[in-house]
């Protein structure tokens, strides 16, 4: 398994219950593919972005730390980019 951090930049309107739910849909999505989450935390709370990603200005910053075997993160990148509340995901393998 390999050690991985995503940040994914997330739609400012949403409600605290929709981020809650949102938050743990995200690491739901790394479990249910034989991952396990080591931590998941908001790194920043709306942030002007530099353009606009889906006509947003703002963004709502997500840090997860991961383990992964590295053939599924390909099924798991597929999957946040299916979920419309998921502006951008950048996903980076850890030494």
């Amino acid at each position: 398994m390999n050690k991985y951090e995503a940040m994914f930049i997330i739609r400012p309107d949403l409600s605290e219950d929709e981020k809650k739910t949102l938050f743990s849909q995200i690491g739901e999505t790394v479990t249910k593919n034989q991952g396990q989450v080591s931590s998941g935390a908001i790194w920043s709370e709306k942030r002007k972005l530099y353009f606009p990603i889906k006509k947003h200005q703002e963004g709502v910053y997500y840090l997860l730390q991961f383990s992964l075997p590295p053939l599924l993160l390909k099924e798991v990148t597929r999957t946040y980019s299916l979920n419309e509340n998921i502006l951008r995901s950048l996903f980076t393998k850890l030494e």
